[in-house]
C-alpha cells in the first residue's frame, strides 16, 4: 500500500491526526441530531400513547362561590361635564375552605406503542372541607344580607376533565349535591361545579365530602387553596419526583411504591381565604402550567398559582443517557488516535491516514449502535452489546495494521477501559466532572512522559 505520510516529521503527523479527528466532528454531530429526533418522535408517540386518556392532571378545589349585589359607581364626560352613576351589579364572593384533608391513591400503567412507552395513571381522590364565614367580612364590603346564598356554586378544578370518571361525588352537610360540568356556571375554567343552598353558612360552617376518580399521565399537581391544607399521595410507582412550589413534610419512597405526605397553609401560600371580584374571576387551573418533562419546577410567572407536584418519572432516560455518552466522543477518537500516533512516532509503525479515519468512524458507529440497540433492549444491555461489537472490531483492524495481535491487544484494552469509564461517569452524574477531568489529567501526564524524547521536528525513523 502507498502511504501518504512519507517521510513527514512527527509533529506532521500530529498534525495530520488532529485533522482527521476534526472532520470526524461532523459524523458526530450528525449522530447528536440523530438522538435528538429520535426523541422527539418518542415524545409524539407519547402523546400519541396518551391522546383521549388524560393529560398531566392538575387539581383544586373545592372552592365556595356565593354572587353578592353591590354598587359600582362609574365617572363619564357629558356635555363637557363630568358626572357620576351609580348601578347595581352582581360580582363573586370566593370563600376558600378552613380546612381541607384529602387523599389521593395514584395507579400507575406502563402502555406501549412498538418500541415507545409512556406512563399514564388512574387516581382516586376523596376528602374533607370546612367552610365558614369570616368574622371580619366587612373589610370586604360585604354583608351576608347582601349575599345570595341560596345561588352560591361549590367548584372543583381539573386541568383536564376528560380524564374525568363517571361518578363523583360531593356531600353538602350529609345531602348529595347534582353536579355539573365545567368550572362554574359564570366561569369559563375547566372542571365540575355543584349548586348549593349555604344559607346555613351564616349560623354554622359547612362540611363538605367529596370523592372523584381521574385519569392522567406522567405528572399531578395540586393549588391549595384552604387555610390549612393537608394533602396525602399513594402510589405503587417507585421513580416519583416531588416539584413545584411546596415539597412533602414527610416522604416514604421504596421499590413498592411511595407515600407523601403535605401539609400547606394559606400564610404560605400568601392570599386570603376570601377574595371579591367580577364573575369568573376565581378561574385558578387555567393558569396552572403543567410541569415540564421529568423534572416539576416552581411556577415562573407571578400570576400562576402555586402548586405541589408530583412526576411519575421513568428511571432512565435513554435519549438523555446517549446523549450525555455522545457528548465523550472526542474523548474515544482523541485517546484511540494518540495510542496510534505513539506507535507510529515511537515503534515506528506507519499508520495511514486512511487507517485513522476507518477506526474513528467505527467509534463513531459506537453510538448509532448504541442508540438503536437501546430502544429496543435497554440502554445498560445496547452499551455492552455496542461497545463489545466496536472493540472487537477495532482490535482486529489493529492486528491487521500493526501486523501484532499483540500491539492490537493494547488498543482493544484501552478501548474496553475507556467504556467502562465511560458507562461509570455516565451512572455518576454528581461527580463525572471531577472524575472525567483526573482522567484527562493522569491520561496527559503519561502522554507527556512517554513522547519527553520525541523530537518533534525529526524525520522519520530519527525520533528517539
Amino acid at each position: 500500500m502507498v502511504r501518504l505520510d512519507g517521510e513527514r516529521t512527527p509533529g506532521w503527523k500530529l498534525l495530520l491526526a488532529i485533522l482527521i479527528g476534526a472532520a470526524l466532528t461532523i459524523p458526530l454531530f450528525s449522530v447528536w441530531l440523530l438522538v435528538y429526533d429520535r426523541q422527539t418522535q418518542s415524545d409524539q408517540a407519547a402523546a400519541s400513547i396518551t391522546e383521549g386518556w388524560g393529560g398531566p392532571q392538575a387539581v383544586s378545589g373545592p372552592l365556595l362561590v356565593i354572587p353578592y349585589r353591590t354598587t359600582a359607581t362609574e365617572t363619564v364626560i357629558e356635555g363637557g361635564q363630568s358626572v357620576t352613576r351609580s348601578r347595581d351589579v352582581v360580582q363573586e364572593l370566593s370563600l376558600s375552605p378552613e380546612a381541607v384533608d384529602m387523599t389521593t391513591a395514584i395507579r400507575p400503567e406502563r402502555r406501549k406503542r412498538s418500541i415507545y412507552e409512556a406512563v399514564v395513571y388512574d387516581a382516586q381522590v376523596s376528602g374533607k372541607a370546612r367552610f365558614a364565614l369570616p368574622p371580619d367580612l366587612a373589610r370586604h364590603s360585604v354583608t351576608p344580607a347582601d349575599m345570595m346564598l341560596d345561588r352560591a356554586e361549590l367548584r372543583f378544578g381539573l386541568s383536564d376533565p376528560r380524564g374525568l370518571g363517571a361518578n363523583p361525588r360531593v356531600v353538602a352537610d350529609g345531602k348529595a349535591l347534582r353536579l355539573q360540568p365545567g368550572g362554574g356556571s359564570s366561569s369559563g375554567s375547566r372542571g365540575f361545579f355543584a349548586w348549593i343552598d349555604a344559607a346555613s353558612l351564616t349560623a354554622r360552617p359547612l362540611n363538605v365530602d367529596f370523592a372523584y376518580d381521574f385519569r392522567g399521565n406522567a405528572s399531578l399537581a395540586l393549588a391549595p387553596q384552604a387555610g390549612d391544607t393537608s394533602w396525602t399521595v399513594r402510589s405503587a410507582w417507585p421513580h416519583p419526583s416531588f416539584g413545584g412550589d411546596f415539597l412533602p413534610a414527610q416522604r416514604n419512597v421504596a421499590e413498592k411504591g411511595f407515600e407523601a405526605s403535605y401539609r400547606i397553609g394559606n400564610l404560605a401560600l400568601g392570599r386570603s381565604l376570601v377574595s371579591t371580584g367580577a364573575a369568573g374571576s376565581s378561574n385558578v387551573v387555567e393558569r396552572i402550567a403543567p410541569p415540564s418533562r421529568g423534572m416539576p419546577t416552581a411556577s415562573a410567572d407571578a400570576d400562576a398559582p402555586q402548586t405541589a407536584s408530583i412526576s411519575l418519572i421513568q428511571p432512565v432516560d435513554l435519549y438523555s443517557q446517549v446523549n450525555r455518552a455522545t457528548k465523550y466522543g472526542f474523548l474515544f477518537i482523541g485517546f484511540t488516535f494518540l495510542t496510534l500516533l505513539m506507535f507510529d512516532v515511537i515503534a515506528g509503525i506507519r499508520i495511514s491516514p486512511v487507517e485513522y479515519l476507518l477506526m474513528g468512524a467505527a467509534l463513531v458507529l459506537f453510538f448509532v449502535l448504541l442508540l438503536a440497540f437501546a430502544e429496543v433492549i435497554g440502554f445498560a444491555a445496547a452499551y455492552v452489546l455496542a461497545s463489545a461489537a466496536i472493540a472487537g472490531l477495532n482490535t482486529a483492524y489493529s492486528a491487521a495494521i500493526l501486523k501484532s495481535w499483540r500491539r492490537a491487544g493494547l488498543i482493544g484494552g484501552l478501548l474496553v477501559a475507556l467504556y467502562a469509564v465511560l458507562y461509570i461517569l455516565l451512572n455518576l452524574e454528581d461527580l463525572s466532572l471531577l472524575i472525567g477531568s483526573l482522567l484527562l489529567f493522569f491520561a496527559l501526564a503519561g502522554v507527556m512522559y512517554a513522547t519527553r524524547r520525541i523530537d518533534w521536528s525529526a524525520r522519520s525513523g530519527e525520533a528517539a
